[in-house]
């Protein structure tokens, strides 16, 4: 059932001046969560040229200022056999001023593309880049094994983050606090030194995401956000405003819905699309509304895959150029978008397949 647009209300809950990159935040590891290694600590990265190129906001406590737009390891740059378009992609991204990279032990199959071709470019400038990679294996064991192979596919020694990857259920929260869990796993890699802080992501309810994050004190949280949020399922109702609490990095994705929010984008095969809210029709917003957007509310960053570099330097410019909306624009943006809230939220639990019809 479609729910309620954004109030003033909800925008002072959640603070508003955060969209102008006002979070306040303390630096610093939660207490007992960073045990000391025997190790030394790799250093934090930094990118020169992103303090001209676009806003920064602080990630949660992580001491990191990563720029508003952030490069997705998704779309060009998982695709088999795509070296030629994706390192090229990477390069200008960094070239650019961006400094957050998010990949995955998922991207690009078995092979693992998006972690190959990250790797290419990390080899030689992993000094630039926070880097993001995740497991989906919710035991110890298994996550060890995909971050053993994930940091000999980045060519590099450590990642910056490592993301629980897809929570769903409340079953895989479970999975991965019981007893030989994915977490027991999250600890021995930070007292190591092989990761420097911890994750996770989901985009299919709110209250799994919720839930995972009262258990344990994670940094950052990658969560499912565009201007059809508030329709379906609404991450910013709950989880939002539990993680400003928490002070965590929160990173938002799902901006385009890959292309099904937005004008223009005629949609593809209903048998090529996943989901059963099908994309049916184009979307109704173009991509600055949809990334003004989610950056009006308190995310420290915006991830979003591209197809080619004219789609990077085209969201580049919009973070650059960004300025946040007030609540009644943002409802604006909201009623825009409800006719296919279905299809833009086809990742949520229950996404209704064609509310607008």
């Amino acid at each position: 059932m479609a729910e309620a647009g954004t109030t003033r209300r909800d925008l002072f809950k959640l603070g508003v001046a955060a969209a102008a990159g006002l979070v306040a935040t303390r630096l610093g590891a939660i207490e007992g969560v960073e045990p000391v290694g025997m190790y030394p600590s790799p250093k934090a990265p930094f990118n020169p040229a992103t303090a001209a190129a676009m806003p920064t906001r602080n990630l949660g406590r992580t001491g990191l200022k990563v720029g508003l737009f952030s490069l997705g390891g998704q779309a060009a740059i998982e695709k088999p056999n795509n070296e030629a378009v994706a390192v090229p992609l990477i390069e200008r991204a960094l070239d650019l001023g961006v400094n957050y990279c998010d990949t995955s032990a998922r991207y690009g199959g078995e092979a693992r593309w998006s972690e190959q071709y990250f790797g290419k470019v990390m080899k030689r400038r992993r000094a630039e880049a926070f880097l993001a990679t995740k497991t989906h294996d919710r035991t110890a064991d298994g996550s060890l094994r995909l971050l053993e192979t994930s940091l000999k596919l980045l060519q590099t020694d450590h990642v910056d983050l490592w993301q629980l990857h897809a929570m769903s259920t409340m079953e895989d929260v479970a999975r991965v606090c019981a007893k030989g869990g994915a977490l027991e796993a999250f600890q021995k890699a930070k007292e190591q030194k092989l990761v420097r802080f911890l994750g996770l992501s989901g985009h299919t309810d709110p209250d799994v995401l919720a839930e995972a994050i009262r258990r344990f004190p994670f940094d950052t949280v990658l969560m499912a956000f565009n201007a059809a949020d508030t329709w379906h399922l609404p991450f910013k109702k709950t989880l939002l405003p539990l993680a400003v609490e928490r002070e965590m990095g929160i990173i938002g994705m799902k901006i385009p819905a890959r292309g099904r929010i937005l004008a223009g984008v005629q949609p593809p095969p209903p048998a090529q699309q996943r989901g059963a809210a099908k994309h049916d029709r184009p979307g109704t917003l173009t991509m600055q509304e949809a990334m003004r957007y989610t950056l009006s509310h308190p995310v420290s960053t915006v991830i979003i895959g591209v197809d080619n570099v004219a789609q990077l330097e085209e969201n580049i410019r919009i973070a650059r150029d960004f300025l946040p909306l007030n609540a009644p624009q943002l409802e604006a943006l909201e009623q825009k978008v409800k006719p296919v809230y279905g299809q833009a939220q086809w990742f949520k639990r229950d996404a209704p397949a064609n509310p607008g019809k």
